[in-house]
Parts: structure tokens; C-alpha cells; sequence
């Protein structure tokens, strides 16, 4: 029997993906399992929420789960690093599964795709143009597109474009790269004297605490190479490609980073016929991200939809 978390290294475009396998209880290499790849949110890493605690849960109720960091990020290659570009964030989930096809122990025709935040729009999108997942979920979804046309570029998306222009001109010239923090308090405290806003101050609390602080999670993002970003959606051609089922769950208590509205446009667009959005009263994007709380009734939610889309173990 393999030990419980397995780490892997994924052959990507030009580099390794790291991830880590989670292994189902009792697991037999002989069975067929059906699979689950997770995503980490953005600035995030694989050792987080997406592994630690959805990872975690999806393995012990019979999944085998691949969560792994993005390009660029956590212990993946890519360079120059703290590239956050949808494109290679999408095509990452393409190599994953190429991999997921290798391992003897696992159903190809049962795999499914779960992303945290950020994760959760690049999941979507990579549902939409990756019809070897066969399910989705979305837990607090956003848009990183979105993102970084509205609060990400101070509203300004033509203004950020020239900046990101003559920055990456700086930089090839030789100048340093200019590595944003897009949580840019150093304690909850600083946070609160600047912002009521609940994502700000609980994405501080979670990233620059012990609550969620790791290694990779260094919710950082090259500015010059963010300009990938500003012309991209993570819901194009819903309408016509979203036609898997799926699952968005967010929380009634709405912040900046603008999840409930995603979940919502997702969940409106999408030509999928089975499709479930859910709003968790008195909970915020961050709680979901390892809250008992928040977490256990999206997890009651999660588990029987991957069950009845993906089955068990055979």
C-alpha cells in the first residue's frame, strides 16, 4: 500500500508541475479509482486549502486526487516566477491530466476538476475546453480576468496595460522585477486601519498567520507579465462550451475579490443542463478556505455530486 500523500513531478510545456497524489483509504492499485484534480487559489499553493483540506477530504471519502502547484509558482518550474498568466494556469490542468491517463489505477472516463478562488475560474475554464473532465466545482470562484481589469488594475485596464508595458521594457533592459503583494498588510491589524473589507483583512489572517501561512503561499504576482490577464475571461463561450455538469458554492457574506458575483455569472451562462449553485448563509470567501464551519457544508454538498458524476472505486 503507497503512503497516504505521494509527491509526483508532472512533464509540462518546458518544466515539471510538482503535485501531490492523495490516496483514498485502503487503496488497492489493482481497482479503478475515479479522480480528482485540485487547484490552488491564486498566490496560493498546492499545500493549502486545495490539498490540506478539499484534497484531503475528496481522498478519505474514496477519490484519488491529483493537487498540484501551478506553473511558475509553489515547487513547479517556470521562470521568471510569480507568473500568474491564464493560459499557461489552464494549460497546467491539460498536462495534469495527460499524467492522470499513465497511472494503471485510475478510470480515465471518470475524472473531475475542483478549484479554490482563483483555482475555481481556471477550473471552469478548463472544463470548457478539456472534455476529459467530466465534472466541475467551484468553491468561492473568481475570475482572475476580471480581477485584473477591476481591483487588480485600480479599474484602469488600459492604464495598467501601459504600465505592465513599460515596466516588462525596464525589466528586459535589465532593470529589477517588480514582484507585487496582493495583500499587501503585514498583520490583520494593518489591515483593519486601511479596509472593513471581510476579504482583505481574512486573506491576511489566513496567508500572514499560522492559520494558513506555508512555504510557497506567497501571494505574489509578477506585474510586467500580468498584461495575459487583462484581456481574458474565465467564463468565454459558456454558452456555447460550459456543457458539463457542475457546482459553484460561495457565501452570503460578499467581499472585494468578487466570488458571489462570479459564481453567479458562471452559473447563468453555462449551457450545462445540470448545474447547482449554492450560497452558504453567514459565510465569507475565506472561511471556505478551511473554516469547519464553511467547509463541512460544502463538503455535503461536494461529496454526492462527485459520487453521483464520477461513482466509486471499482
Amino acid at each position: 500500500m503507497p503512503e497516504t500523500v505521494k509527491a509526483v513531478a508532472i512533464p509540462g510545456v518546458a518544466w515539471e508541475i510538482s503535485a501531490n497524489l492523495h490516496f483514498p483509504p485502503n487503496f488497492d492499485n489493482k481497482k479503478k479509482y475515479p479522480v480528482m484534480v485540485s487547484a490552488h487559489p491564486i498566490g496560493s499553493c498546492k499545500e493549502q486549502t486545495s490539498g490540506n483540506v478539499y484534497g484531503k477530504a475528496m481522498a478519505e471519502a474514496g477519490f484519488l486526487v491529483v493537487a498540484f502547484d501551478a506553473s511558475f509558482q509553489g515547487a513547479s518550474g517556470g521562470a521568471p516566477r510569480f507568473v500568474e498568466n491564464p493560459e499557461f494556469r489552464v494549460s497546467d490542468f491539460r498536462y495534469v491530466v495527460d499524467y492522470i491517463q499513465t497511472l494503471p489505477y485510475v478510470d480515465p472516463e471518470r475524472i473531475g476538476v475542483l478549484g479554490i478562488c482563483g483555482g475555481g475560474g481556471y477550473a471552469f475554464n478548463a472544463t470548457m475546453t478539456d472534455y476529459r473532465f467530466k465534472c466541475c466545482v467551484g468553491v468561492t470562484p473568481a475570475n482572475f480576468g476580471r480581477l485584473t481589469r477591476e481591483a487588480f488594475g485600480e479599474f484602469d485596464p488600459a492604464g495598467s496595460l501601459e504600465k505592465m508595458a513599460k515596466q516588462r521594457t525596464l525589466e528586459a533592459q535589465g532593470a529589477d522585477r517588480f514582484v507585487m503583494n496582493y495583500l499587501p498588510f503585514a498583520s490583520v491589524a494593518e489591515a483593519k486601519k486601511v479596509t472593513t473589507d471581510v476579504d482583505m483583512t481574512e486573506a491576511t489572517e489566513y496567508y500572514k498567520t499560522d492559520r494558513g501561512k506555508s512555504e510557497f503561499g506567497c501571494t505574489s504576482g509578477l506585474f510586467s507579465f500580468n498584461s495575459a490577464a487583462v484581456s481574458w475571461d474565465a467564463f468565454a463561450f459558456a454558452e456555447k462550451l460550459m456543457t458539463r455538469p457542475f457546482l459553484a458554492i460561495v457565501g452570503d457574506k460578499v467581499g472585494a475579490f468578487g466570488a458571489y458575483r462570479d459564481a453567479n455569472e458562471i452559473y447563468a451562462r453555462a449551457a450545462s443542463k445540470e448545474k447547482k449553485l449554492v450560497v452558504l448563509p453567514g459565510v465569507s470567501h475565506y472561511m471556505l478556505y478551511d473554516k469547519p464551519e464553511a467547509v463541512k457544508p460544502a463538503l455535503d454538498e461536494i461529496l454526492p455530486f462527485l459520487k453521483q458524476h464520477l461513482g466509486e472505486a471499482a
